[in-house]
């Protein structure tokens, strides 16, 4: 696979995971969810990872590494920010309309299974740059089907804030867990190109 067909999946991944966040961002707001603030942050968080990926994948493995090694600690400001939000829900627990909630997550798993499947075949290739995207993507597909879970669970339920504190605190908990895999991998190709 070159190197060329790889740039235009990672732009095709930043384009529509930046698309994405705005949808998402926007109906987080609008219902006072934890769990879709989360998952727009990571989209912000996903868009900044493949153009970082875009930048350097003409670069040595030594700098590539260096990236992976930033990307990690990229990957935890999701979390950071879900944390937060998180604290202000819990400060004043009211459930977010569980309909947009589901929706909105229906829409972000269509999102991020295609990207995950766009970078399946690159996981392997690039090294924790690549590696870093597709996780990232894996993972948020994840979180979407829990988020549809969370909107299920208040609609028919537990009319609760809870479903989605508990679901947001997930992901950033998932997001924190990529950090590490990805830090582990691009440490260890930081030692072979040393």
């Amino acid at each position: 696979m070159t190197n060329i067909t790889l740039r235009n999946v990672v732009k095709r991944v930043a384009l529509l995971n930046l698309g994405y966040f705005c949808v998402e961002f926007v109906v987080a707001l609008s219902i006072g969810s934890v769990s879709l603030f989360a998952d727009s942050v990571d989209f912000l968080e996903d868009t900044s990872v493949n153009l970082l990926i875009l930048m350097a994948l003409g670069w040595s493995a030594r700098n590539r590494a260096r990236v992976g090694m930033a990307l990690a600690a990229i990957l935890l400001v999701p979390g950071l920010a879900t944390i937060w939000t998180a604290w202000k829900k819990f400060m004043m627990p009211v459930a977010p309309e569980p309909l947009p909630l589901s929706l909105a997550g229906l829409g972000a798993l269509a999102i991020n299974l295609s990207c995950a499947m766009m970078l399946a075949r690159f996981r392997a290739h690039g090294g924790s740059l690549t590696r870093a995207a597709f996780l990232s993507a894996r993972n948020d597909t994840l979180a979407n089907v829990a988020i549809i879970a969370a909107g299920l669970v208040t609609a028919f339920l537990w009319n609760s804030a809870w479903p989605d504190l508990i679901v947001g605190i997930a992901i950033a908990a998932m997001n924190a867990d990529a950090a590490r895999e990805v830090w582990t991998a691009a440490r260890g190709e930081h030692s072979a190109a040393a």
